[in-house]
């Protein structure tokens, strides 16, 4: 069993920057993939970056050029570095780690609130 424990949510003013953390913990055999998702209230949860395990990237177009994910394989974690935030990326967000066999786990989310 594959244990997430996010962190880094808060209130920023729109401009601003946070950066979420996620640390996997447990049963951690071969991580192919790290992601962050986020989600709406009434929305879909909604893919917003991913970290292969040989470090190739890739952003939702909302947030290219603001957001920036990266991993330290040897903590098995993942950030995402948010800047220039604005009141649209208000939502929860959750990490996603796949695996091979154990397949996908999630965290428990963390609120992200851009407002003046």
């Amino acid at each position: 069993q594959v244990q997430l424990v996010e962190s880094g949510g808060g209130l920023v003013q729109p401009g601003g920057s946070l950066r979420l953390s996620c640390a996997a913990y447990g049963s951690i055999v071969s991580i192919l993939f790290m992601r962050w998702y986020r989600q709406d209230p009434g929305k879909q949860r909604s893919l917003v970056a991913t970290i292969t395990s040989n470090g190739i990237t890739n952003y939702a177009d909302s947030v290219k050029g603001r957001f920036t994910i990266s991993r330290d394989s040897g903590k098995n974690t993942v950030y995402l570095q948010m800047n220039n935030l604005k009141p649209e990326d208000t939502a929860v967000y959750y990490c996603n780690v796949f695996q091979i066999g154990p397949g996908d786990s999630w965290g428990q989310g963390t609120q992200v609130t851009v407002s003046s």
